[in-house]
């Protein structure tokens, strides 16, 4: 019983763990156009980022279901260290995403360790198919898909109301109107991604006795969890933020509000609805098609492609981790322990090779060729800072 209780106790530690690194992946989703268009300085950005994905995760437990009780059978005989082993996957995926600068899914990875892991450990009547192609598949072809189309009437309508306006005007209006696209997208990514921790965290209690099955998230889940992920998301993933921001397209302040209002619509309604969708997805999406429909209407297809590469890799590539990790967390506390010094060791080892080209908040719109980014409340271009 204590074994069990101090493996539970480091499951929670590491849920918590991918919960920050999922706030520092998916910090861009929310903040990166903000920045590009120069709405919000990079560090006020986070900070506001942060406070409501605290608070979007008190706002709901319908995408936590979704997990616990969802995509994984409660009572197939899933032990805490399968959940442990889907973690780790999902963390090692995080972060070397993270340090190519690509806008993968956190949320995929989650499911695709937890799915993977599942698979090794239980066998197949341990995973639900049936909702994972109904809230996880259907929803990342159909939300990115969404969201470009919704961004691109919506760019299109600004540009159409505003044409006759004072150019300046316009773009100080827009870029006061990204401050509350980006809010609100901040507090549906709370809503969210942070109930993924929430329902990992829960079915790791489940399957230890400690909750009965189908039983919600306690306080004490939820408020961990959004705070975990608050503080990932204030430290900031300024490499993909780079990405999304200056490197599918040159985004102006009307463009920023178009994609994050329609990202915003598409992952609430998603949220109340169970989906557990992938947020990268929806404002990448949404990010691609107001930039088609901008001036230019120029997107760096390139950069696209990459992305979605990695989107349709994630969930395979973090299931094989996932399935690798529970293979040798199956073998007892030697095993727990070796996946858990795995994990450390490579995560340790990607961070000190990111420290190499650091990007932070002074070069995060730093981009060879790029145009100078006006702050809202400067008076003066921000000047380049070599990366």
């Amino acid at each position: 019983m204590e074994h069990i209780t101090f493996l539970v106790c480091v499951v929670i530690i590491t849920a918590l763990a991918f919960d920050f690194t999922n706030g520092f992946h998916d910090t861009a989703n929310s903040m990166a156009t903000s920045i590009a268009t120069g709405a919000l300085r990079p560090k006020v950005a986070v900070a506001i980022s942060g406070v409501l994905n605290l608070a979007g995760a008190f706002l709901s437990v319908e995408v936590a279901k979704t997990i616990s009780g969802g995509i994984i059978d409660e009572s197939a005989g899933v032990r805490p260290q399968v959940v442990f082993a889907a973690l780790i996957g999902a963390i090692l995926w995080n972060l070397v995403t993270w340090l190519r600068g690509i806008p993968s899914s956190s949320s995929h990875a989650l499911y695709g360790g937890l799915i993977g892991a599942t698979l090794v450990a239980v066998g197949t009547h341990g995973v639900n198919f049936d909702t994972v192609v109904t809230k996880i598949l259907i929803p990342a072809v159909a939300s990115p898909i969404v969201a470009g189309i919704a961004a691109w009437a919506a760019t299109k309508v600004a540009y159409r109301i505003t044409a006759k306006g004072s150019e300046k005007a316009n773009t100080l209006g827009f870029k006061v109107g990204q401050i509350g696209s980006a809010s609100l997208v901040s507090l549906a990514h709370g809503t969210n991604d942070a109930q993924k921790t929430m329902g990992v965290i829960t079915l790791t209690l489940v399957s230890a006795g400690v909750l009965s099955p189908g039983a919600n998230p306690p306080t004490w889940v939820i408020v961990s969890s959004g705070l975990a992920i608050a503080l990932g998301t204030y430290l900031g993933g300024w490499r993909i933020i780079r990405t999304l921001g200056r490197g599918i397209a040159e985004i102006e302040a009307p463009q920023g509000f178009a994609a994050q209002t329609a990202s915003a619509t598409v992952i609430l309604t998603s949220s109340h609805m169970g989906f557990g969708l992938s947020t990268t997805q929806v404002c990448s999406g949404g990010i691609m098609g107001a930039g088609k429909a901008g001036r230019t209407g120029q997107v760096n297809w390139s950069t696209a492609r990459r992305m979605v590469y990695a989107w349709g890799l994630t969930l395979p590539a973090a299931a094989v981790l996932g399935g690798a990790g529970a293979l040798v967390a199956d073998r007892g506390s030697w095993g727990i322990a070796l996946l858990a010094a795995v994990g450390i060791g490579l995560s340790a080892w990607i961070y000190l090779v990111s420290r190499r080209q650091a990007v932070t908040a002074e070069n995060v719109v730093d981009v060879p060729g790029g145009a100078t980014v006006t702050p809202l409340d400067a008076a003066a271009p921000v000047a380049p800072v070599a990366a």
